[in-house]
């Protein structure tokens, strides 16, 4: 079943229930929103020459439009490429060329940027500015028919970057994000008619994911005037609204707590945050129990199975007075429904309980493989597994507590940080001959980067111009914000750097 269908179904049971809004404005009822996604989907194909299969990139920040773009690519049949906006350029021309995308949504600001790196995009057709006379364009359009998918057509390329520092596009078919959104249904909460979610953190990634839920059971889209998170308009929203869902980093939620607002605030129309992506320590977890009440959920999951492994429930959020209740706190919760959730040795045998080992996933909800990567996919699915590359183990009553990760990820404020794709541009400097990027403990963000480098004899510090460098490559918020010059960076036998020295230097 094509996705767009929750859409279509919703509009026909609520057509004039509250679809989208712009802080406490709706700018869409049901009705509103099937009928444009429809007829964007004829443009699509009328006017872009789109057809079920097609790539369509939205390298976009949060707007109401942001879902009327989405259905209608799904309507269309096509494949959304969703893109984190505060990406560099470059590093958005990289993915719309490697997806193959036809046509790319941007934002006005990143859609100049685009257009002065448009000869690293060969295949790309348009670049469309995601502005009111671009969306009146397409509205104007004839409605499509309902293109027909199957469960294991493309429906989103997730792209999450690796180790190696090129990202990867995860292939999430129709029948991984139903699956997702069951288990949505049956393990992290329900969605009633009236509700809402309120997307303060990126539509292109988890927040984005989870509008699907929101659109199966006719809940409004609420995007804040910002498009961001900022916690007093988030708290100003909430009295608006009723049966509000946040997904949230775990940043996000210590910031909120620290906001002077929170202490006249009116909380009563927040059901739920879900919070994922970091680990969030058992202390700001009590805390927010206590300044929020039973309204928290914690989720584990991938780009590879998205949102979709574990699942620590408010009910276990609750149980204060188990002898359990400090470790399941500090733990990512139990398997989620549908998923099946093992600790395996380097060899691919399962651990038994209290031992440490890789954490490995299986079920619906897990990807068919990366996008024109099969080394990549080769590694990381094998024997029916998703072999996540997180560490942890898994106890008695099936709580997995996450111990380490094995890919040397930085998470800050929520986004996921490679040092590989800091360090290729580091290197590019004249003056470097060595270099390390590793994550120092942060009290707002959870982390932040720091470089350690090794400069050519006779060479000064050059802060300024390292900054300047990374500006110019990557997105502003992978840039270090410290430097740290050394004579050599520690190393094993094996020559390879010692980053746990490094983060204990830092």
């Amino acid at each position: 079943m094509n996705l767009a269908r929750y859409l279509a179904d919703s509009a026909s049971a609520r057509p004039g229930a509250p679809a989208l809004a712009r802080g406490r404005d709706v700018v869409a009822t049901y009705a509103d929103h099937a009928g444009r996604s429809a007829r964007m989907a004829g443009a699509l194909a009328a006017d872009f020459g789109i057809a079920p299969g097609d790539r369509v990139a939205m390298a976009m920040a949060n707007a109401p439009e942001y879902s009327e773009i989405l259905f209608a690519v799904w309507h269309a049949g096509a494949v959304a490429v969703p893109v984190n906006a505060k990406l560099h350029p470059k590093e958005v021309a990289w993915i719309v060329d490697n997806s193959g995308a036809k046509i790319c949504f941007a934002g006005a600001g990143l859609a100049a940027g685009l257009e002065e790196v448009r000869g690293e995009m060969p295949g790309l057709q348009r670049i469309l500015t995601a502005g009111e006379e671009t969306l009146a364009m397409l509205r104007g359009a004839g409605p499509a028919p309902l293109a027909d998918r199957r469960a294991e057509d493309l429906a989103w390329l997730f792209y999450t970057s690796g180790t190696t520092g090129r990202p990867k596009g995860a292939m999430l078919s129709h029948g991984n994000l139903r699956a997702m959104t069951a288990s949505y249904f049956a393990c992290v909460d329900d969605v009633a008619p009236g509700d809402c979610i309120i997307h303060a953190a990126p539509m292109s990634h988890g927040s984005g994911l989870y509008l699907v839920p929101h659109v199966a059971h006719g809940a409004a889209q609420v995007v804040p005037p910002s498009g961001g998170f900022d916690p007093a308009e988030v708290l100003d929203l909430l009295p608006a609204w009723r049966g509000a869902t946040l997904f949230f980093a775990p940043t996000m939620v210590t910031r909120l707590l620290a906001a002077p607002e929170l202490a006249d605030a009116d909380l009563a129309g927040l059901k739920t945050i879900v919070y994922g992506g970091a680990p969030m320590y058992a202390g700001d977890c009590r805390r927010a129990l206590a300044a929020l009440g039973p309204k928290l959920v914690q989720i584990y999951g991938q780009g590879e199975a998205p949102m979709t492994i574990t699942v620590l429930d408010r009910a276990a959020h609750m149980e204060a007075d188990d002898p359990r209740y400090p470790r399941r706190l500090g733990s990512v919760g139990r398997a989620q429904a549908g998923v099946d959730v093992r600790v395996a040795d380097a060899g691919g045998d399962p651990l038994p309980a209290g031992e440490i080992g890789e954490v490995q996933v299986r079920g619906d909800v897990v990807m068919s493989g990366y996008w024109r990567n099969p080394d990549a996919t080769a590694q990381t699915l094998k024997d029916g597994w998703l072999h996540t590359g997180d560490l942890g183990v898994l106890d008695d009553d099936g709580y997995l507590t996450l111990k380490d990760r094995s890919k040397d990820v930085i998470i800050s404020g929520g986004s996921n940080i490679y040092p590989r794709e800091v360090e290729e541009v580091l290197l590019l400097h004249p003056d470097v001959v060595e270099c390390s990027v590793v994550g120092r403990p942060h009290a707002d963000w959870g982390e932040e980067v720091v470089a350690f480098v090794v400069l050519r004899s006779g060479a000064g510090p050059d802060d300024a111009g390292l900054d300047a460098l990374c500006i110019e490559q990557i997105a502003r918020f992978k840039r270090p914000r410290a430097y740290r010059v050394v004579e050599a960076l520690p190393k094993n036998n094996y020559g390879k750097v010692l980053k746990t020295a490094l983060r204990e230097m830092a």
